[in-house]
């Protein structure tokens, strides 16, 4: 019988290298596979164990067994240390091209948006129904946000160490608007701000709106913000503020530990620079407990937080929130003078998913989901890209930052995808300078494909070709 199990194994473990059954897909069932090896159901289960135990399957309860191909592992980014100088921003229209291309039904590898099969789109529809039923509710101006929204952003901040009362919420159209209010609350333009680098796109954009100048400080691709680089920019410039996405950064997906968090936040308030904290990523962690925010340590009314709902709700919501504190009357007040407020209903519907519970349910769905998601996508980069191609270890989100072989021009490979229906992100726009120009950005929020799949191999043969090219 032992023979018997590992030969049915053995067969089930080719048709999987053949692609018959693939990355993610779920196997037949026990009965079916019985009949088609012609062995007993037990035979059938000794050897789902043994593939387990090869890793080329995944147990999921009350679901089955789904293929999952053993992890070919990359090395990670490593930290680029570089001297920077305040400079200018100026923001690649290249992220307005990425957007406008998803549009078009290439394939989605390049702007950080989740799959609709990744939301709770039923979910919301409800709530949706149940806000433009509140009549005369909806109508009225929202500022600064509905008051129901506010108690429960309030509620969840209590429960990440951040005791706040609704009064202290300020609703905004998404995160972005929240970084654009609190680097308006506390600069002038032509002020320097620090920044990480690699940074998010949507951060560069908001500083070249308000006019300010960069300087960029080397990240590292899993601690996050280099302290010793900040605490350098501190002693050389007038920083007036500094931007950080502490938890699963885009694009490296770093996540600051606690004690990192509190010196970031201790040496910001004795330097008197406010940090503004991006937290939009925080509540996608793989595993483990959710990470606390770098505000949960703030004992100087130094952090302004901001957040949204677009990651994990839905971004065409446009629902986010900050929480300014003492700067809270001048945030109001370029609210106020930009746009009034915030849309009624998205704000009723979210404080109506959120207070019947629904969110959390959908979270631990969503943390499998992106955990599983972002592997698959490493794996299958490992497999495809030139040898020497490093790849992020995320703990939370889903982009993954691929760092290519010297010499191998990921803005060359940006380019050769697109003209084949592939989206990805070029690693220039995560800089003010030409730093990452052998780098990628991916979006792994997509159910895996054969679409999918195809598009990520054939980004390593034009990586391959690019190396050949270049030698």
């Amino acid at each position: 019988m032992g023979i018997l199990y590992n030969q049915v194994a053995d067969q089930l473990q080719g048709l999987i290298h053949e692609g018959v059954y693939r990355d993610g897909e779920r196997l037949p069932g026990v009965r079916q596979l019985s009949r088609q090896f012609g062995v007993s159901i037990s035979t059938i289960l000794q050897a789902h164990q043994t593939l387990e135990a090869r890793g080329f399957l995944q147990a999921r309860e009350r679901s089955g067994y789904f293929v999952r191909l053993p992890t070919v592992d990359a090395p990670e980014p490593v930290m680029r240390r570089h001297r920077s100088r305040p400079v200018p921003v100026s923001a690649r229209e290249m992220a307005l091209d990425l957007c406008a291309d998803e549009q078009k039904r290439m394939v989605p590898l390049a702007t950080a948006i989740p799959h609709p099969d990744y939301l709770p789109l039923r979910q919301i529809q409800h709530s949706t129904l149940w806000a433009a039923r509140r009549g005369l509710e909806t109508l009225d101006y929202a500022f600064p946000g509905k008051e129901s929204f506010r108690r429960q952003i309030a509620q969840r901040m209590a429960t990440l160490g951040v005791p706040v009362t609704p009064d202290d919420v300020l609703a905004t159209n998404g995160a972005q608007e929240a970084i654009i209010l609190a680097l308006r609350a506390v600069t002038q333009p032509g002020d320097i701000v620090a920044v990480e680098s690699p940074s998010f796109p949507g951060i560069l954009q908001a500083l070249e709106v308000v006019g300010l100048k960069v300087i960029e400080i080397p990240t590292h691709p899993s601690e996050g913000l280099s302290l010793e680089g900040l605490q350098l920019a501190l002693e050389q410039w007038p920083l007036k503020a500094c931007v950080v996405v502490t938890n699963h950064s885009n694009p490296m997906g770093a996540q600051m530990s606690d004690e990192r968090k509190k010196q970031l936040v201790s040496m910001l308030a004795a330097a008197a620079v406010p940090l503004i904290e991006d937290d939009i990523y925080g509540d996608l962690h793989h595993t483990g407990d959710r990470p606390k925010p770098a505000k949960a340590f703030d004992r100087a009314d130094n952090v302004i937080y901001c957040s949204s709902f677009s990651k994990t709700i839905s971004p065409g919501l446009r629902l986010g929130w900050m929480v300014p504190g003492r700067h809270m009357a001048s945030a109001r007040q370029h609210k106020y003078f930009v746009n009034l407020a915030t849309s009624s209903i998205p704000q009723m519907a979210v404080a109506h998913f959120l207070e019947q519970g629904g969110y959390d349910r959908y979270l631990r769905s969503a943390r499998q989901h992106y955990r599983e998601a972002t592997e698959r996508m490493r794996t299958a980069v490992a497999r495809a890209f030139p040898e020497g191609t490093a790849v992020s270890r995320p703990q939370g989100g889903f982009v993954l930052w691929v760092q290519l072989p010297d010499g191998v021009s990921g803005t060359e490979v940006y380019h050769r995808a697109r003209a084949e229906d592939i989206n990805v992100a070029p690693g220039l726009m995560f800089s003010t300078a030409d730093k990452y120009d052998n780098c990628l950005r991916l979006n792994s929020a997509n159910p895996w494909s054969e679409r999918i799949e195809h598009a990520v191999a054939r980004l390593g043969v034009l990586a391959h070709d690019v190396q050949s090219e270049a030698r």
